[in-house]
């Protein structure tokens, strides 16, 4: 029996906690009656005496969607002024807002795992009896309940990004678990000047996680963890679709102090390559190189092919972020491996060992 009415709330963009018909979700609705293949009504806002009253006696199977929810500030908690500065929202009409929420069903299921490490009003579901989990949201957790615990082994983690203070809540956990890491993109940079004094040119440094590269590397050590750098590297004089210079080097040779690594180089793939054959559980976290240029996306489109291969072989393989997301469509991968997140900051929170709130929230089974 269907329920009488299906209440579809989500957010667009970030309004700052003002209407703006730039963030509104009325396209949205358009899009999702060809999905469904049934009309779907588009209400203007997501609270209030008008919305209460237009999802009442609603007919069997009737689909609702809500305007944007973070045109209130309630929502995330925060809104900005006119000089773009944060300010705190009431938490007296935090809680208000919360309750009106709760008026417009009976049971609340969050399916929004990339919003769930968001203490936001719609993630707390507060005043719902029942708080359930979507297929999506139930989808996202199974996967890295696999990784986070008792992973087939050996397990292998890929991390590229740039800076590795924003990184290290990650490595650290992972190094309890995993059994290699590779380490490339921005971050090996700093890595490699720091323990080998290789010459980077003007490829990325961070200055403040090159204090933590040997701290990393000791505890890699005492748990047996082997981390796989970059041995050689495409780099070019500026970051432009059509570069003046685009030369290959090795890392014994270091990048020249007008040029900067934007890739790996082949050897490095196939070493890489074997690390990734040979695990069974491997989570990809951050792209090796700039692959939205063509002459750097050698590197992401190969580890990419190895990551399918591993998948093809049984191996769990799980590709979080955004930007590794959005390679693994970009190269025809996101239906080869076992799973591609839907969660940035959610996926890293978790592989960091994080309780996510919105996952807190929800009933006990």
């Amino acid at each position: 029996m269907p329920w009488k009415r299906n209440v579809l709330a989500s957010h667009l963009g970030r309004p700052d906690g003002k209407k703006n018909k730039k963030f509104s979700l009325e396209p949205v609705a358009k899009e999702l009656e060809s999905v469904l293949g049934k009309p779907v009504q588009f209400l203007d806002d997501c609270v209030g005496d008008n919305t209460l009253k237009a999802l009442k006696d609603p007919s069997d199977g009737t689909v609702v969607l809500l305007e944007n929810l973070r045109f209130y500030a309630e929502e995330t908690g925060s809104s900005k002024d006119e000089n773009k500065k944060k300010v705190k929202a009431d938490p007296e009409k935090v809680k208000e807002f919360r309750a009106k929420l709760a008026q417009l069903g009976e049971i609340y299921v969050n399916d929004a795992f990339g919003t769930a490490h968001r203490a936001h009003s719609s993630m707390m579901g507060d005043g719902y009896k029942v708080r359930a989990a979507g297929f999506l949201l139930d989808k996202e957790l199974e996967y890295f309940a696999k990784v986070l615990h008792d992973p087939a082994k050996p397990f292998l983690a890929i991390l590229g990004g740039a800076k590795i203070a924003d990184k290290i809540p990650l490595i650290t956990n992972l190094l309890n678990n995993v059994t290699a890491m590779i380490i490339s993109g921005g971050m090996a940079f700093t890595f490699l000047k720091v323990l080998n004094g290789m010459e980077i040119g003007k490829s990325l440094f961070d200055e403040k996680g090159s204090e933590l590269v040997n701290d990393i590397v000791c505890k890699a050590k005492e748990k047996d963890v082997n981390i796989l750098f970059p041995i050689d590297f495409v780099i070019a004089n500026k970051i432009d679709k059509q570069p003046d210079k685009v030369e290959h080097v090795d890392a014994t040779q270091g990048i020249p102090g007008n040029m900067m690594g934007l890739d790996h180089g082949q050897a490095s793939s196939e070493m890489f390559a074997g690390a990734i054959c040979a695990s069974q559980t491997i989570v990809w976290n951050g792209p090796p190189g700039l692959f939205e240029n063509e002459l750097f996306s050698k590197g992401t489109e190969s580890m990419l092919e190895a990551v399918i291969g591993a998948t093809n072989r049984g191996a769990t393989t799980i590709v979080g972020g955004g930007d590794t997301a959005t390679a693994c469509l970009k190269f025809g991968g996101a239906d080869k491996v076992s799973h591609v997140s839907t969660g940035g900051g959610a996926s890293l929170e978790l592989l960091e060992g994080k309780i996510l709130p919105g996952v807190a929230a929800l009933s006990d089974a």
